[in-house]
Formats: structure tokens, sequence, C-alpha cells
């Protein structure tokens, strides 16, 4: 912890040295007015209006730039409400020229402002007053990884042993798609996401305390993954073709097209993604007896797995635009994605002195196949040049998986000989989950810098589950039927909410949020009977106020209530088995969590933001581990702790050191407690925790680029299990060819292999330690190509003022 903090000092220094008369550099003022306009967008353009780069300008008005090459230039500058300004065409030279242009003086707009993107170099993460943005094609470390992988490399964002996705060490996120939430369980969200390639990801929106608007289920937040949409005139597109290897080979192609003429805009996007894994898990296991709590037997179990993943993702849309303010849109999504997965399982059941007594050995076959499709209708229609609004979304998502299981056991005793019979099992897992939703949105500014916004919203939600098991035994097939099993569960979510939002004065600002949420829902297993309903309604107040004592520093304060509601998964009473002494099984019992989130954020400079942040959660779902000593056997089973707390503090600072070299610090230190009965037992687990990302993006001349990044996270309690610390470093290079048309970039991924899971848990009789490795270290390279480009002319380069706006307000 004391390196990173003298890094983090060390980088401030040589910020702080670069102070000093700049060189090569364009500068000038936007106002409105006579008074200088903050935040402004100014984007530099070559003369046959291609977009380089953006800034936005200080709170005096203020900008500067400076261009990689002599050439000729324009610049625009634009602000929501006006109209977008022009330069003249200039020429630039790097020897020396220092270049002042006359004040940018913007205008109201008196109109709609046409629908242009502009693609230019955007920061990797931008800090904002409620969420932090990642630019995923900022990064070159991002190219031929997986979208889990980029939420991996994301600060505050971390993966435990089994994939779940954490927020600054709370677990319990929302993950959204391109603002819409997936309905899925965790599991099948970490295969959705191990199933997207990066290059289809536009940006990640980061929200640990999300206003009203938002679902209130995920109790460390919100993550908004956003998939690329191109709405520039004229035809345009990409191709990305990328290959590497771990342990096992991978691959990740790309094609995305757009074409948009008059009011119409039609894109397309297919990708393929083959992912070979290998993974080594280490088990080790005490059964004691008891009632005089000596130890009986030891368990030392190894398990290698090797994965193949194949998917194909495809996206085809269109929009219409009425009129300028009127928009319809439709969006098909599918994926297919089938995997292969075999185990061997060797298990040693030793005595307490260590001495084997019986060996078992297990090969497990997997065949999975997981199909994916969606519609989306949307509609948005603009009242007027004010921001009132409406807009509504449509969904349908049908989701259907099988799960093919062949599972032989064999067992000898310590001279080699066969102790017991063979056992055989199959299984078979269908799944189908079919999701409807509807929602409504409504905004309406008001005066005195006021605005309000209502929404409501309701999905239903059917899910339909199989296990089918059978064991061989006498030459036949015989149905299991203790472990076979039907389950069918419902669900229908309504929501309403209202949040508002004030300007105070020029210091003080307020957002209040209010959001009902019904549930009604009901599970039945078809083959015992068993039935359960749940029906409940509940308030998620939120709440933001904003001091800007300075231009220097700005205060945040956030507090929001949030529900975790059990993942469907979780809750099937299924039996998915590692071998016959390990497996999982569902719990259909599980209850909703709740929990208090309160956040104090201070800004320094709009680089510097330091965040404490207190979070309290009843009936926390949790992983527990469960063993039957009798049977030598432990399963993992889902259920609801008494209670959590965590406090926690985190420092984010993202600047530039040189005008090549930019870097990013994130450091976030916290505590975590778990308290409530396990198994009968009660039990209170503590640890302190800390984590930190560290990004260095270079840009160098002639289109050259690279990136140095890492995490580390030290030893925390994990749920139940105490994880000791871990780590991750990535070295990319990147290099423009083509006339900046294409691009190339090698990625190298966890070079000295620093990234593997070891941790250990010990309560009542259960007393387990884990190790568990995967392909991690990697080297893959790309190639990407970007053809066609906006239509040319002033005359349209000044419909393009509200773009980036205009997006802006669609996602929220």
């Amino acid at each position: 912890m004391r390196k990173v903090f003298t890094l983090l000092t060390g980088l401030l220094c040589v910020f702080a040295m670069q102070a000093q008369p700049k060189q090569n550099i364009i500068s000038g003022n936007v106002k409105q007015a006579g008074k200088p306009v903050e935040k402004a967008t100014i984007t530099l353009f070559t003369a046959d209006s291609l977009a380089l780069w953006s800034v936005v300008t200080t709170a005096n008005g203020a900008f500067e730039l400076n261009p990689d090459k002599n050439g000729n230039y324009f610049i625009s500058a634009s602000a929501v409400g006006f109209a977008t300004a022009y330069s003249d065409v200039f020429f630039f030279g790097k020897e020396g020229n220092n270049i002042t242009l006359p004040d940018f003086d913007l205008q109201t707009a008196t109109k709609e402002l046409g629908n242009v993107v502009v693609v230019h170099r955007k920061p990797v993460f931008e800090q904002k007053i409620d969420r932090m943005v990642v630019n995923v094609d900022a990064s070159p470390a991002n190219v031929g990884i997986t979208a889990l992988e980029v939420l991996e490399r994301t600060p505050g964002v971390t993966l435990d042993k089994d994939g779940n996705i954490s927020l600054k060490g709370k677990n319990g996120v929302l993950i959204l798609m391109d603002g819409k939430p997936t309905y899925l369980s965790n599991a099948d969200v970490v295969n959705l996401l191990r199933s997207l390639p990066s290059d289809q990801l536009e940006q990640l929106e980061i929200m640990t305390n999300p206003p009203a608007k938002f679902d209130a289920a995920g109790n460390a937040g919100v993550i908004n993954i956003k998939t690329k949409k191109n709405k520039a005139r004229g035809f345009n597109g990409s191709l990305t073709l990328g290959g590497g290897s771990g342990n096992r080979a991978r691959s990740t192609n790309s094609l995305n097209l757009n074409y948009r003429h008059n009011k119409v805009n039609v894109f397309a996007n297919y990708s393929y993604n083959y992912n070979g894994n290998f993974q080594e898990l280490h088990l080790n296991r005490k059964f004691s007896n008891p009632n005089t709590g000596a130890l009986v037997s030891l368990f030392d179990q190894k398990t290698v797995m090797n994965k193949i993943r194949q998917t194909h993702t495809v996206k085809l849309g269109a929009d219409y635009f009425a009129n300028k303010k009127t928009t319809f849109g439709i969006v098909l999504t599918g994926l297919y994605n089938p995997s292969e997965y075999t185990s061997d399982n060797v298990t040693y059941i030793k005595d307490p002195m260590g001495d084997i007594q019986t060996r078992m050995e297990a090969i497990s076959k997997l065949d999975n196949l997981w199909k994916n499709g969606g519609v989306n209708l949307n509609f948005r229609h603009q009242f007027d040049s004010t921001g009132r609004e409406i807009s509504a979304d449509v969904d349908y998502l049908g989701y259907k998986s099988t799960s093919d299981q062949l599972l032989s056991s064999f067992f000898y005793d310590k001279a080699g000989q066969t102790s017991a019979p063979d056992e055989i099992v199959e299984g078979s897992l269908p799944s189908n989950i079919n999701i409807y939703s509807f929602k409504v949105d409504y905004v309406h500014p008001l005066k005195n810098k006021m605005k309000l916004e209502a929404g409501a919203k309701s999905s239903i939600v059917n899910t339909d589950n199989n296990a089918l098991y059978m064991f061989w035994e006498n030459n036949e097939w015989i149905k299991d039927t203790d472990r076979s099993n039907h389950f069918k569960y419902n669900e229908n979510i309504n929501a309403l909410y209202v949040n508002a939002n004030k300007e105070i004065n020029a210091k003080w600002s307020a957002q209040l949020g209010l959001r009902l949420e019904n549930t009604i829902a009901k599970g039945e297993q078809i083959t015992t009977g068993e039935t359960f309903n749940r029906n409940y309604t509940q308030l998620f107040p939120t709440a933001f106020l904003s001091y800007k004592a300075s231009e220097k520093n700005q205060w945040t304060m956030s507090y929001g209530r949030r529900i975790q509601r059990p993942n469907y998964k979780d809750m099937n009473p299924f039996y998915f088995f590692l071998d016959k002494y390990t497996y999982e099984v569902g719990n259909p019992y599980l209850r909703p969590q709740f929990s208090h989130n309160i956040d104090l954020s201070h800004t320094f400079m709009g680089f510097l933001t330091t965040t404490l942040n207190y979070t309290n959660t009843k009936d926390i779902i949790n992983q527990l581990l469960e063993q039957d000593d009798a049977t030598t056997t432990t399963y993992v089973k889902v259920g609801n702790i008494a209670k959590q707390q965590q406090i926690g503090l985190s420092v984010s600072a993202g600047f530039p050191i040189t005008k090549w070299w930019t870097s990013n610090v994130y450091m976030n230190g916290f505590y975590n407690e778990f308290q409530g009965p396990i198994n009968g037992t009660q039990v209170k687990l503590t640890a302190p925790g800390f984590m930190s990302n560290l990004q260095n993006v270079f840009k160098f001349n002639k289109g050259w680029g690279g990136e140095v990044s890492g995490f580390f996270m030290s030893k925390t309690q994990d749920g139940i299990f105490t994880a000791r610390s871990m780590g991750q470093m990535t070295i990319a290079v990147s290099k423009d060819v083509m006339k900046g048309k294409g691009s190339l970039r090698l990625n190298i991924r966890d070079p000295f292999d620093w990234q593997f899971f070891r941790g250990a848990t010990k309560y009542g009789n259960v007393d387990v330690k884990v190790r568990n490795y995967w392909d991690n270290r990697t080297v893959y390279a790309s190639f990407s190509y970007r053809f066609g480009k906006p239509i040319k002319g002033p005359q349209n380069r000044r419909k393009a003022g509200a773009g980036e706006e205009q997006n802006r307000v669609q996602v929220n």
C-alpha cells in the first residue's frame, strides 16, 4: 500500500513540474453574450472534415489543443442549447507555432440540430457527477478480450473465484445492456459477458448510487454496458480480425456496418468469438467428529478443466427519423453459443496422519448450447428545444439453453485395487426463459433551472427449468428420482418513479427521487408439488446534494436504498456436480436483500476524486458451504446471511504527465463484516481490504501508442471465504496504419501469471482451502480497418453540434 501511495505522489509531482510555458498550442475562448461558457465541446477537424480530437472548456471558457502534425484544420465549438460555431480553416505548423483563435460567440439554437456522431479520441476514464465512464476503444489493452475482462480492468470492479462481479468490494451488481436489464441469473450474465467480444463495446457506465430512473436492483450499484451503434451519415463501418493464445487458442472477429440516408439509419453488427480455456482447481477439506471435534479424514482434490466456447452474435437495427423531433427504432439481437467442457478429477481421501486410504478418479463431459434472441421497439419525441421529451421501449427477450453432462467415477483402495463399483451418472438440464418488458420515460424542464422526470415500467419473466438425471445400473439407465426435478418460476415487477433536479444557485444543486416497485412471484416444483408465493411493495428513495465550494473544490453527497432479488439459477432446486463428493444445489426459498448506501465525494480541480462510502445490508444473499459428515460430501448452497456492513474510502485521479503520457490511478480501502447464523452456527467474519488500479496510456509520434496497466487486490473477506492477495499486469502497443483508417494492436495480458485465487473458510464443521488457477496469461494481436466517412461540407458540419448530447439524452 505504501508503494502505491508513493507512486501516486511521484506522478503528481511530475504533473506539477509540467507547469511551464507551452509550445505548439492552439488556444481560444468560448463565450455567449460576453460571458464565458464552461464545458463547451471543442472539436478539431482536418480540412476534409475528419474529426481528430475533442476537449471541453474550463470555467473561464478557455481551451487548448495540440495537433500531432502540420496541416490545415478548423475547429467547432458546441454546447447544449446553442448552435454550433465554426472557425475558418487555418494552417498549423509544429515548429514553435502558437495560434490564438478569435473568440467563439455561441448563439441560442432556434431549431433542432441534426444527428451526426463524430469519431474523436477520448480519455479512457471520464469522472462525472453520478457515474464514471470507461471509453473502451481508448485503451489498446482492451483489444482481443471479452466484455467480462474489460470489466475486470475497470477501477473498483473485481471478479471472485467463480466469476461473480463486485463493485468497491460489494457484491450484488445490476448489469444493464444499453440501459436495459438482462433479467438473467448471475451465472448467465457472466456467461453472456464472457461471450461478448470487447470490440462490440463502446462505453461502460459505473454508478455506485444510481438515480431513481434506474431499477432499484443491485446492492452495490449499476454497470451499464453500451454497445456500438453508429449514426454517421453515408455508408461506413469497421472490420476487426484478431487471434492469440494462452494455454489454449482464442480468436475474435467482427464486422460493423452502418448506412444513413435522409430519414433512415440502418446498422448491422456480427462477431465470431472462439475461446479455449484452461482451469485447475485444488480443494483441501477436513472432516471432524461432530461430538469430539477430532479429525476423522482429509480430502485432497485436484480438478483439471478444459473448455472450448464458440460465440456468434448478431445485431440488426434501424432508426426512422419521422421529423426533427420524432424517432422510431427497432433492434434485433441474436446469440448462438455452443461450448464443450471436460474435467479430470482426482480425489485422495486420507486418514488423520495423511496416509492415503482411498483414491477416486472422476471424468466429466459437459455439452452446453445457449441461444438468445431479442426484439426492441423504441420511440422518442422531443416537444420543444427546452429538453421536454417522452420516450418508450417495448422488449422481448428469449433465452434457451441445454446442458448435457456425463459423470463417470472410479474408486480404488490404497493398493490401487478397485474398492467399489464404478458410478456413471447422466444429466440433462434444459432451460427456457421468456421476458417481456415495457417502459416509458418523460422529461419536463421547468423554470428556475429545475427539471422533472417521471416514468413507469412493467416486466414479466417466465422461466421453465428441468433436470433429468439417470444412473447406469445392471446394464440399463435408471431415472434418479432423488436428483431429478422440474421447476417453474414466474415474476412480475411493476414500477413507478419520479425525479426532481434543481440548480439552487451557482454553488448548490440537489436531486431527489422516489421509486416504487411491486413484485409478484410464484415458484413451483412440478416434481414434488411444492409451491411458494411472493408479493411485496417497496419504496426506494434517492437523494443527491452537490456543493461547488470554489473552482477547485466540489462536494457531492448521495443516498439510495437498493434491493437485490435472488438469481433464477440460485433458486432452481437442481444439482450441479463436480464429482461424487462435491456439488452445488439451488435454494427456491431465497429472500431478497435490502441495502442502504451513502456516498460522500470530493473532487479537486476536476481530476482528483475522493469518496467515502457506507453500506448496510440485511438478509444478504451469499454462497454457503454445507457439509454432510456422514457421507463426506460438501456442497455449495446460496442462502440469506443475517447482515453485512461495509465502510470504504476510494481515491481516483486521471491526469496528463506529459503531452504523450496520461495516467489514471484508483485506490480503494474498505472494511467488510458478515454476521449471522450459518448452518446453525453464529458466525462473524470481518476483514479489511485494499484494491488499486493503475493505468498508463502513451501516445507517440507517427501513430504509435501503448499502455501499461494492472491491478492489485489485498487479502480480503470474499463472502464466507478469506481470500489472499492477487494482481495482474497488462502491456499493450498499437500502431495506426493506412493513413489512420487501420490499426494494429498487440496485447500481453498477465505476463508474470500473478492472477489466481487462494482462499479459505472455517466455521462450524466446515474447514476448506481453495486454490484456483485459470488461463490468464495470454498474447493477442488484432487488425482493425475503418471504412467510409461522414458527408463533407460545412453546411452538414453545422448540423453536428448536438449529436453527442442527444446520444447521451437517449441513454439517460
